[in-house]
């Protein structure tokens, strides 16, 4: 029986002693792994949920073996080290996704216990850390060298990125750039029915704008596009802002007040995943404002429905969508140039493009890329040890 364990920050919403999906985190996820290893098993973090939550969202297959801590000051705990340690030695086989203190620590005790391990590389740490308030900042520099570190000196490496993370973090092992951002289908009515909603859109009328993302993250950057909506309604340029995602409202109401946008701004909480795609097709515009990004699951999820978009140029959204519509991180002036110049010919430019673009994050085209990846380090290592 090859067992592999996984070992990743994220926080798996935990009702009772139940787990449940979340976003990233669904029934795909567990397959992929799941099909190329007889045990898969999980290190992470855990957050409460309530009824609610567990009404709307799976519960995780009861086979898959979670073993999750409530914040970072438990690795100070040295029965909780012990657990994670056993867990490393018990394991054949280790995937492990950064930024993650957890997958650090998980590198070290491989490296200690001469485990073959997998790293996915989602996003840039110096970025995620250095726009996450001040004690995250403090952590930037040392999380952006313990990764560049050991990025380089591992054997095996998967980035989600073309280009951006690799530039950032190099490495002499073998390597392979597939997302980990999947989309089930693509299906050509989205694209007709996106240019006939183009064709009878008035660009004289109010814009709807909209963007998926935690509400109260900061390094989403919503706040940038609410100050934009201030000096869009000086220049006459009518715009509703829709926001998608889970926490608290009350810093992004603050700043709708402060710029006399609130009527503009409308928040819709979170909502599943099948219905993100039919929300995406209600707006006009997509808008990918973050300070950091890895390879943004929103923005491919809103190409895959032919959705027009700008973004920042965070991360890997330069790699997605057209050049000419990324704006510099918090440029709120460029965001409003963008817009402005909005007209029916590029709106449709940029729906065929992503929609097409999009094709390239099937479920199937990535599956076997990675699997293919994921059995040459299997095979490769089994031999080394026989």
């Amino acid at each position: 029986m090859v067992k592999c364990l996984f070992v990743h920050d994220h926080k798996f919403p935990k009702y009772s002693n139940d787990y449940f999906n979340s976003y990233g985190f669904d029934s795909e996820f567990f397959l992929r792994y799941k099909n190329m290893f007889d045990s898969f098993n999980i290190i992470g973090r855990e957050v409460k949920c309530d009824m609610k939550y567990t009404q709307k969202n799976r519960e995780i297959d009861k086979n898959v073996n979670l073993y999750t801590i409530k914040s970072y000051k438990k690795l100070f705990d040295k029965n909780i080290r012990y657990d994670i340690k056993n867990r490393v030695r018990t394991n054949d086989f280790l995937i492990i996704r950064l930024p993650s203190i957890l997958g650090l620590y998980a590198i070290y005790l491989a490296k200690k216990n001469n485990k073959p391990y997998v790293i996915e590389l989602v996003g840039c740490p110096w970025d995620a850390y250095w726009n996450m308030g001040v004690i995250k900042k403090i952590l930037a520099p040392f999380m952006y060298v313990l990764t560049k570190k050991v990025i380089k000196n591992s054997k095996y490496i998967i980035y989600v990125t073309n280009n951006f993370l690799q530039s950032r973090y190099p490495s002499n092992g073998k390597t392979i750039s597939v997302s980990n951002v999947t989309i089930r289908n693509v299906e050509n009515i989205s694209l007709e029915d996106r240019k006939l909603r183009i064709e009878n859109f008035d660009i004289q009328q109010k814009l709807k704008l909209g963007t998926i993302g935690t509400i109260d993250s900061l390094y989403k950057g919503q706040q940038y596009v609410i100050k934009a909506i201030k000096k869009l309604k000086r220049k006459n340029i009518s715009v509703e802002y829709h926001l998608v995602g889970g926490g608290s409202t009350k810093y992004l109401k603050k700043i709708a007040k402060k710029n006399n946008v609130t009527n503009e701004v409308k928040f819709h909480g979170r909502l599943l995943h099948n219905d993100i795609f039919y929300w995406l097709k209600t707006i006009d515009l997509y808008i990918q404002p973050s300070d950091t990004e890895g390879l943004p699951r929103s923005v491919i999820e809103a190409m895959s429905v032919a959705c027009p978009i700008i973004g920042s140029n965070a991360g890997g959204i330069p790699e997605l969508i057209d050049k000419s519509f990324i704006f510099k991180k918090g440029d709120t002036n460029q965001i409003v140039k963008m817009i402005s110049n909005l007209t029916k010919d590029n709106l449709l430019k940029m729906s065929v493009n992503n929609f097409e673009n999009s094709k390239r994050y099937l479920t199937n085209i990535l599956y076997d890329k990675r699997t293919s990846f994921y059995n040459n380090f299997i095979n490769s290592e089994l031999g080394e040890k026989k």
